[in-house]
């Protein structure tokens, strides 16, 4: 009120009428998406690298295991357990559709290489499972956490994370040899653990709460640090993911408790997924990938066309139009940590010794083209749009000016708002008697 008094009647009217200022354009170049020269890195430091760093491998894989653990925490808090358990119960068709076609390219290909049926087993997995460590960042990074098909996206990840909770028991069961028995024994203790795990984060999630809240973020910090790695390890011992725990963790918690934790584990989570990618590339030697890599990648040109039409289909269940359906199935692209345990897993039982080059090289190409496919996602949908939106013209017409508007919109990057979040693509041309599609801004997504 006093600088309000002293201002003259004109700025009086600029602080009433604030100048509209340019919408700021997220643009962000390849190198903003970190992750190929984190794994570049690994390769360089790692076995048959430039200088291998043998003296730091415990902490590196450690931190590695931190990493992943505190991307899918941060994940959860994204979402309330109501949103989960919506969202599985109506992806679970994309689901088992998204297993089939992504597992049935790495069965064929160990099949066809003469490798028996227990290495098809293992390749189905290691061609199956997205990398949720890669993904969550990639999202993160790239702003699209309140886009309308992140929903559906996410049940896919989780889909695929429950349904290693119970693959892993069985591949384990069937390289050690124990039999039908065994892996049905294994099975049952990673179900009845994932049960009382959701039961505890959808049922009594504000007991959860009332344990964890702190009036000093040191002390809430260390509380949600040790209760998510606590869980996680706890998960990871009964046969079930360590992500899985952690998701759960971060669904448990919700509110303003939630946005502070996220806040105060965000530099965590960022260091720790940074060594998670270095140590990936450090267990991979790079000799060993040449002579496999022909295979490995025909295996990851299949893998991005399966990921495309999954997330595709996931979105298109949601009604997301098409870019919203592009970026779902560019999303799930990436290939990490599962994929590398279930190879480790594999080659230490003797299954076949190729087989661990082969994922390896696999990995790496979709941990690489996967982020860079996501980045140009986005410019690419529009660039068809604008195509196909451009009215033709004869040549020797005059083309007549757009009218410009006093909106302002017109100065707004391609498909943003004005405060920078994804906006309401334009409405494609239809067809006679096709419906419109619904956008997929972030906006209605609530």
């Amino acid at each position: 009120m006093i600088a309000y008094a002293h201002c003259g009647p004109t700025d009086r009217t600029r602080l009433h009428h604030p100048r509209p200022r340019p919408a700021r354009r997220r643009v962000r170049p390849l190198l903003h998406l970190p992750h190929p020269l984190y794994l570049v890195a690994g390769l360089a430091f790692g076995a048959g690298g430039i200088l291998p760093l043998g003296a730091s491998e415990d902490f590196v894989a450690i931190g590695a295991e931190v990493g992943v653990i505190l991307l899918l925490f941060t994940l959860g808090l994204e979402y309330t357990a109501d949103e989960l358990v919506g969202t599985l119960r109506t992806s679970a068709p994309v689901g088992v559709l998204d297993m089939l076609l992504n597992a049935s390219p790495g069965v064929l290909a160990a099949l066809l290489l003469g490798w028996g049926p227990v290495a098809a087993v293992a390749m189905g997995g290691i061609t199956y499972v997205t990398s949720s460590g890669i993904t969550a960042k990639v999202i993160g990074d790239l702003g699209w956490l309140g886009n309308r098909e992140t929903p559906a996206l996410l049940s896919v990840l989780v889909f695929e994370d429950l349904a290693m909770a119970a693959y892993l028991p069985i591949l384990t069961a069937l390289l050690a040899g124990a039999g039908l028995l065994g892996g049905a024994a294994a099975l049952a203790i990673a179900a009845v653990t994932i049960a009382v795990i959701l039961y505890v984060a959808l049922r009594h999630g504000a007991l959860v709460e009332r344990f964890v809240a702190s009036p000093s973020e040191e002390v809430l910090l260390l509380k949600v640090l040790g209760l998510t790695l606590l869980v996680a390890g706890i998960a990871q011992q009964l046969q079930v993911s360590a992500a899985v725990g952690a998701f759960l963790v971060g669904i448990a918690l919700s509110g303003p408790l939630a946005h502070t934790a996220q806040k105060l584990l965000t530099p965590l989570r960022d260091l720790f997924a940074a060594v998670f990618f270095v140590f990936f590339g450090l267990h991979t030697d790079p000799a060993d990938l040449p002579p496999v890599l022909g295979i490995a990648a025909l295996l990851a040109l299949a893998g991005i066309a399966t990921k495309l039409g999954t997330g595709w289909i996931a979105a298109r269940r949601a009604g997301v139009a098409v870019t919203g359906r592009l970026r779902a199935g560019a999303a799930l692209i990436p290939r990490g940590e599962f994929n590398i345990v279930i190879a480790g897993l594999a080659v230490t039982a003797g299954t076949n010794q190729r087989l661990g080059p082969l994922a390896a090289a696999y990995v790496l190409i979709l941990a690489i083209a996967g982020p860079l496919i996501a980045r140009v996602t986005e410019p690419f949908a529009q660039t068809v749009r604008a195509r196909r939106t451009r009215p033709a013209t004869t040549p020797g017409t005059p083309t007549t000016p757009a009218t410009p508007t006093t909106s302002g919109t017109e100065r707004r990057g391609p498909g943003r708002s004005a405060n920078g979040d994804s906006a309401p693509a334009p409405k494609e041309p239809q067809e006679p008697n096709e419906p419109v599609e619904p956008s997929d801004s972030p906006t209605s997504a609530g």
